[in-house]
């Protein structure tokens, strides 16, 4: 039995995807194989010698000590674009509310309550919407910094309202490079991005790379009346840039999902509860992914989207069994591992080795199960992290 230990309210769709005669899933669940979580921060919760695999239905992950977990051989997971539609359609809100006065508008109808003749408050109405004129977003130009999973599907979206895009992404990756349209303009920097846009929305993660990415010093290349959209993370954005700028008529709105104290009260700032991705679907749809990939990995040692570890998987050769470890990526520690297995005349079938960064992962199908003293030889070549058999 497996023995996934969940944290936060995890959608029943997502709950599902693990078959109850091979998991046992709870909160209280002793000796877990892996997390699945949502915004529980796991930093100074104990790790257990067991765990395999933490899954966060999400995108963001700087709830998890990722580094630390994958020190110890721990595959992180997230859920990059399955909350993208939501996030997607609260963009475009926030462009409307900040062209349209609709909150103010809606405010001054409510203030008429006290009007309970019809024909009276009709040409109120008439004389004092012109208070709240606005402007439309066909033909502006939207700049989109960050063409991820999110950011792709945001300048579809805009490109459908005839509105202009521009893109910049300093690390855009081929795949997202396939997904995005060929109608958005890459710009080379993002201050060039910046002096283009009537509108700018940021998706971007939040990194030590994109910490206040948009500062006094961005700002200043702002083109003057634009309005700034994040519904990324906070820390990409200086708030107290974000004041001085209002201050001075340069920067016309913030739009935001990250309210603090600094930001409230403020005519040019519309701030929400941090609800980009709290929708019944984008809910289930983070839940089912994050479970799929911990099975697949628990099951097959198969790795899709991981944060700390590279993306590899291979067929399950018939009638084999599977070994898969971790380790530190230097040269040498798969053949070392190869000569153990050939020494105890242990058969290789298939196998593939990837690595990211500091860290590699290998995943190789035996004709024999090893015994456990091959195990353990090759748990001690230097550089092996962990090492497991399915």
């Amino acid at each position: 039995m497996y023995k996934v230990r969940t944290y936060n309210k995890i959608a029943l769709s997502g709950l599902d995807r693990f078959p109850r005669q091979a998991y046992e899933v709870g909160s209280d669940i002793a000796h877990p194989d892996a997390f699945l979580l949502r915004s529980q921060k796991l930093q100074g919760i104990e790790v257990p010698q067991s765990l395999l695999a933490v899954a966060r239905a999400g995108a963001g992950v700087n709830n998890v000590p990722v580094a630390e977990y994958g020190k110890l051989g721990i595959v992180v997971f997230n859920t990059p674009g399955a909350n993208a539609n939501a996030v997607k359609e609260l963009v475009m809100a926030g462009m409307l509310l900040s062209s349209r006065a609709i909150v103010d508008s809606m405010n001054f109808v409510q203030s008429l309550a006290d009007l309970k003749d019809p024909a009276e408050m009709s040409p109120r109405v008439e004389k004092e919407k012109s208070r709240f004129a606005g402007n439309e977003l066909k033909g502006k130009t939207l700049g989109i910094v960050g063409l991820g999973a999110i950011g792709s599907m945001v300048a579809e979206m805009a490109l459908a309202m005839g509105m202009k895009v521009v893109g910049f992404d300093p690390v855009l990756s081929i795949d997202a490079a396939w997904r995005l349209s060929n109608e958005v303009s890459r710009m080379e920097n993002l201050q060039s991005l910046l002096a283009r846009s009537d509108y700018v929305s940021m998706h971007v993660p939040a990194v030590d790379g994109t910490r206040h990415m948009i500062n006094n010093d961005t700002l200043a290349a702002i083109k003057p009346g634009a309005v700034l959209l994040n519904f990324a993370r906070d820390t990409i954005v200086d708030a107290a840039a974000v004041l001085e700028s209002l201050a001075a008529g340069k920067l016309g709105k913030y739009v935001c999902d990250f309210p603090e104290p600094s930001l409230l009260g403020h005519p040019q700032i519309i701030a929400l509860p941090h609800i980009g991705a709290s929708t019944e679907e984008s809910e289930e749809n983070c839940a089912v992914m994050a479970a799929n990939q911990l099975v697949d990995y628990l099951e097959n040692g198969n790795i899709e989207n991981s944060v700390n570890f590279p993306k590899i998987s291979m067929e399950r050769s018939p009638g084999t069994a599977r070994i898969i470890f971790s380790n530190d990526n230097v040269p040498g520690v798969l053949g070392q591992v190869l000569s153990v297995l050939a020494e105890n005349k242990v058969n290789v079938v298939d196998m593939v080795n990837k690595s990211r960064a500091e860290l590699a992962f290998n995943i190789v199908d035996v004709e024999t199960l090893p015994g456990d003293d091959v195990l353990r030889a090759i748990a001690k070549v230097e550089h092996v992290i962990r090492i497991r058999v399915i």
